[in-house]
């Protein structure tokens, strides 16, 4: 396990998690204590620009590219006007690099195995093994279990 992933788990620590995540924000990654994240999670080169909203759950075996935003998708309006609940990542998700995963209403889940590919906007939910791209995503085909 590299340095990054073991802060982004070191966050959950009572001891040393408010300097973990402090860390984590010093080399450009925000991901809130509050998230919480699966086995195996694989920050790819070093995930700069990683930006995961509080209300996230990220699944086992997720991999994760830099520039890789999953937040709110209504974020002129003040907080607590949003109908947003929270963005939930399935294992086995690949979120490449550049992506956004964001939600206006309700919860937003990509499902187990899906791809969503560089500088991909998600705006809804996907089924499993999908593969989304553009913008807005799309689904453009299936991965190959």
């Amino acid at each position: 396990m590299d340095f990054i992933t073991r802060l982004t788990y070191l966050r959950k620590n009572s001891l040393f998690g408010v300097f973990a995540y402090y860390a984590l924000k010093l080399l450009g990654l925000e991901i809130p204590r509050s998230v919480e994240i699966g086995a195996d999670l694989e920050i790819a080169h070093g995930g700069f620009g990683i930006v995961i909203h509080r209300h996230a759950e990220i699944g086992s075996r997720v991999k994760i590219y830099p520039g890789v935003t999953i937040g709110r998708a209504d974020i002129y309006r003040p907080a607590d006007q949003s109908r947003f609940e929270g963005i939930m990542i399935e294992d086995d998700v690949i979120l490449s690099p550049g992506c956004k995963i964001l939600c206006k209403d309700g919860i937003l889940r990509v499902r187990r195995g899906a791809v969503i590919g560089a500088n991909a906007v998600l705006l809804k939910s996907t089924e499993a093994n999908e593969i989304w791209a553009g913008i807005p995503a799309r689904c453009i085909g299936k991965r190959e279990a």
